[in-house]
């Protein structure tokens, strides 16, 4: 009989609940993007010893401008992970987009945490830290600038993020409020990212079969 291969058995089976818990998109048979951005064991002194919980942040959003974000407390990782998914359902908002980028600047401020959001030319990317990357991809965001300009603890950060995507405006807002037309409100860049946007989304899908109807 060979000997057994060291690191087989259940050492793979606990590194990968490591990785699940560690973040990523949590694929849990929804339509939403779910992406754990930190988990936490928090223990409590009681009589007789120490009892321990476990607290997930949660990022949740469907890809396509709507995100939120929730915190859950459970005594076992995943009702913590669970939790943290309801609570951001409950949390959701609407971001605006140009495209694939925000309509302009913005600075989020929230506790301690500050973070600065930059809209991007096509192709740029996503050029954030994990706990901001998390929101922006969850809303759909695909090009854009960040930089974290207070706290590094993740939940301030998520909250600050929330906070500037919170502050956003559309050009549309801007331009009823000033009582202006929006030509005379958004630069013409932003204009031709919008219209070009909205051309491809209007476009028919090819269809995969090369069948001509």
């Amino acid at each position: 009989m060979p000997p057994a291969r060291r690191g087989s058995g259940g050492g793979g089976e606990r590194r990968d609940r490591r990785d699940d818990r560690r973040g990523g998109a949590a694929e849990r048979g929804t339509a939403y993007l779910e992406k754990i951005v930190a988990i936490n064991r928090v223990a409590k002194v009681v009589q007789g010893g120490r009892r321990f919980s476990f607290t997930a942040l949660v990022v949740v959003g469907d890809g396509n401008g709507l995100v939120g974000v929730g915190y859950g407390k459970a005594k076992e990782v995943p009702a913590a992970i669970a939790k943290g998914v309801e609570a951001a359902k409950k949390s959701f908002f609407r971001v605006p987009r140009i495209g694939g980028t925000i309509p302009h600047a913005v600075q989020g401020e929230d506790a301690a945490g500050v973070v600065l959001l930059k809209p991007a030319s096509p192709g740029t990317g996503v050029i954030a830290g994990g706990p901001v990357r998390a929101v922006l991809e969850c809303a759909g965001i695909q090009d854009v600038l960040s930089r974290s300009l207070g706290s590094s603890n993740p939940i301030n950060v998520i909250h600050a993020t929330v906070a500037a995507l919170k502050s956003l405006n559309r050009p549309e807002e801007i331009a009823a409020r000033r009582g202006l037309p929006i030509e005379h409100v958004a630069p013409a860049a932003m204009l031709r990212a919008r219209a070009a946007a909205a051309a491809a989304a209007a476009a028919p899908e090819p269809d995969p079969t090369g069948s001509s109807r």
